[in-house]
């Protein structure tokens, strides 16, 4: 009932094509390998598995391409927040904000930015600063120097170029050309995508979405199971 309440009330928007969805894993994989919608919500409380909208998401991210994913949380819980975000997820979104921001949450996801508020975006931020972001480095061999992977640890922390500079005793220049060149390694175009692909193990981030240029987003909305 929520996800039919759901698609007729963004279906109201004409810029959204809906796609209502069963909550069957196997059968939502193939809906969108057959569909290859834009953008697609879940819940991450999928069927009786509190975590199957973690399991369907990473099902998601393997497929080729790779849908963009919205999380739906009951609560913005940082446990919640992390484990969508380190699945894959481009967004998180709860059930407790104003419906209103749910499309807006979509347009930018679409867009191919992130969807997280400033508390739940700083959940994100601590969890990276814990593990040793081994994934960095592949094969014995580093994807990032140890100075980049400096740099990426005070992105993590939230720091300005300046604070950059200042911690790790570089000037602003070269702070910014070190971003430069880790933003070009990491295949990303910003510090949030940055902080993101560490935390989500060296996952690619999709590519940017080009202008829509008027055309409906296609989007798909996984239910819960009814309890």
């Amino acid at each position: 009932m929520n996800t039919q309440l759901l698609v007729e009330a963004l279906a109201r928007d004409a810029q959204f094509h809906m796609i209502e969805s069963p909550s069957d894993k196997a059968a939502v994989l193939d809906l969108v390998e057959r569909e290859k919608p834009q953008v697609v919500v879940i819940s991450a409380k999928l069927g009786e598995d509190n975590a199957g909208g973690l399991d369907l998401l990473r099902g998601l991210r393997s497929q080729s391409p790779s849908p963009r994913v919205i999380m739906l949380l009951d609560a913005s819980e940082r446990t919640a927040v992390i484990e969508a975000f380190r699945a894959g997820a481009q967004g998180v979104f709860c059930r407790t904000e104003p419906f209103r921001l749910l499309a807006k949450c979509i347009q930018c996801v679409d867009a191919g930015q992130v969807w997280a508020s400033s508390t739940e975006l700083q959940f994100v931020l601590e969890a990276l600063t814990r593990p040793a972001m081994s994934h960095l480095r592949s094969n014995g061999a580093s994807l990032l120097s140890t100075r980049e992977i400096d740099v990426v640890r005070c992105l993590a922390e939230g720091l300005s170029n300046r604070e950059i500079a200042q911690r790790l005793k570089l000037t602003e220049h070269t702070v910014k050309n070190y971003l430069f060149r880790i933003f070009d390694k990491l295949g990303v175009s910003s510090r949030v995508e940055v902080v993101l692909y560490a935390l989500g193990g060296g996952a690619p981030l999709p590519a940017k979405a080009s202008s829509s240029g008027g055309r409906s987003r296609s989007v798909s909305l996984v239910p819960r199971k009814p309890q």
